[in-house]
């Protein structure tokens, strides 16, 4: 999975380093090649037309300068899904740039009557403790190291949680050997902490009676004897592939201090083209962007918590 992330990432690092603030073209491509082409067609180190991580880094320092390997694995230089050549760099970045290029449309709460909308949840999954998950999560410009083979989170604000947005990149069919993808952005509207208590019990609280009285058989969302932590909503923009609603990411810990995260949406009623093509290529890749099905690879939630166990 880490030999994906860098293949971004040197791509998002060469966008950031072109003097011309736009979107990557076919233009850009003779550059790749002349860093890349000749080691795609060596058959004894990698199928032809791939490349071994070593492959990668050595065609990444061609196209980037020999300081990028270090810069990639470094912490405090990586952010943003770019490899800085300073921390100080890193930390002065502007996500703003990426901003400016997005499609970024209205805010798409769901409008649909309570009834008539669709509430879903996703199994749970366990993470290696409360306190390493807020500290990953509140410092968005780490989300693109936790992407999955068919999803990442960009974010395009400055600061924390509250009031970010973010740019989703989701690949349906890779099973299939026929990707789809699509691009989605969401804002974070709704943050609540244990510095709120009262608003921690009633999001959660909203979201346990939602489930409930509009859901079909979803499970609950925490367990009775669990402990909320931290919710947050993920509204949708205007032209996001699953239409108008909002996902929720949710913390708790269980009596053993065991902490979990799980995903839970609500959506309108889908257009029937979007419901259509939602039913052909996404909807199994965003079932398993969250979890569902235990397919680490796939997981976004699944890679976040292998990430903050090292």
């Amino acid at each position: 999975m880490d030999d994906l992330r860098l293949a971004f990432c040197v791509l998002t690092t060469y966008w950031y380093r072109r003097p011309s603030e736009r979107r990557l073209h076919l233009s850009d491509l003779p550059a790749f090649h002349r860093a890349f082409g000749s080691d795609r067609f060596d058959t004894e180190r990698s199928s032809r037309g791939t490349l071994d991580r070593e492959q990668l880094l050595a065609g990444a320092a061609r196209l980037l300068g020999d300081e990028f390997p270090a810069a990639y694995a470094d912490d405090a230089r990586r952010g943003w899904g770019i490899a800085f050549a300073t921390a100080a760099e890193r930390d002065t970045y502007d996500p703003a740039r990426r901003m400016e290029l997005a499609r970024l449309g209205p805010l798409t709460p769901e409008q649909a009557p309570l009834e008539e909308q669709i509430w879903h949840t996703y199994p749970p999954v366990v993470m290696p403790s409360a306190e390493a998950v807020v500290a990953a999560l509140t410092r968005p410009e780490t989300w693109p190291d936790y992407a999955s083979e068919i999803g990442r989170f960009t974010p395009l604000r400055v600061g924390g949680l509250d009031g970010q947005t973010f740019e989703i990149d989701v690949a349906a069919g890779t099973e299939r050997g026929r990707p789809v993808f699509t691009r989605g952005y969401v804002t974070i509207t709704r943050l609540v902490t244990p510095a709120d208590p009262a608003a921690l019990e009633q999001y959660f609280g909203e979201v346990e009676d939602g489930l409930a009285r509009y859901g079909h058989d979803e499970p609950r969302l925490v367990p009775e004897d669990g402990t909320p932590v931290v919710g947050f909503d993920l509204t949708t923009h205007a032209g996001h592939f699953l239409g108008a609603g909002h996902n929720r990411l949710l913390l708790y810990t269980t009596p053993d201090g065991q902490a979990w995260v799980r995903a839970a949406g609500t959506w309108d009623p889908m257009p029937w083209h979007v419901a259509q093509a939602y039913r052909l290529a996404a909807k199994d890749a965003q079932h398993a962007f969250w979890g569902q099905g235990d397919v680490a690879r796939l997981s976004m939630l699944h890679q976040l918590a292998l990430r903050i166990a090292t």
